[in-house]
C-alpha cells in the first residue's frame, strides 16, 4: 500500500510539472504573438500585424461619449490596418506595455496589459488594452482586442 501512494504521488507530480511546462509555453507564445502585433504596429508594416491576427478579429475601445456615459466603440480591423499603412514617415508612435498578465491553456488566451502611448515621443494617452488569443494548431492568433484610454490619472 505504501508503495502504491508513493508511485501514485510521484505520478501526480510529474504530471503537475509537465502541465505547468504547457501551460508556461502557451503563456510565452501567447504574449509573442502580442509582441510581434507591436513590432509590426510600431514599424508601421500591415504584412506583419496580419500574421498575428485573425481575419475575423474584433476591435473595441471603451470610451466616454459626448453624454458622459461610458461605451463600447467598434473599430474595422481594415481601417485600423489602413491607417497604420498610411501614417506618415516622419511619425513616431510608440505604445509601451507596462506588464503582462497571462491567462492561457491550449487553445485560448488571455492578456491584459496597461500600456502608454507616445506620437513621436509625446505622451498621448494611457489605458489598458486586453487581447483575446487562439492557437489554430500552428500559432497564436489575436481574435480580440479591447483597450481604454485617458489622458489623465496616468501613472
Amino acid at each position: 500500500m505504501r508503495r502504491f501512494l508513493i508511485l501514485f504521488f510521484l505520478f501526480i507530480s510529474c504530471n503537475a510539472v509537465f502541465s505547468q511546462k504547457e501551460i508556461d509555453e502557451n503563456q510565452k507564445n501567447a504574449k509573442q504573438a502580442v509582441l510581434d502585433f507591436f513590432e509590426g504596429f510600431h514599424k508601421g508594416d500591415t504584412i506583419q500585424i496580419r500574421k498575428t491576427i485573425d481575419s475575423n478579429m474584433a476591435m473595441q475601445t471603451i470610451s466616454k461619449g459626448k453624454d458622459g456615459k461610458i461605451k463600447t466603440v467598434q473599430t474595422d480591423i481594415g481601417k485600423f490596418l489602413e491607417v497604420i499603412h498610411n501614417r506618415p514617415e516622419d511619425q513616431k508612435w510608440l505604445e509601451k506595455l507596462l506588464s503582462f498578465k497571462i491567462d492561457a491553456d491550449a487553445h485560448i488566451a488571455q492578456i491584459w496589459t496597461p500600456y502608454e502611448f507616445y506620437v513621436n515621443d509625446q505622451f498621448s494617452h494611457c489605458g489598458v488594452n486586453i487581447f483575446q488569443l487562439f492557437n489554430d494548431g500552428k500559432t497564436w492568433r489575436i481574435m480580440a482586442i479591447a483597450d481604454t484610454r485617458k489622458r489623465e490619472g496616468c501613472k
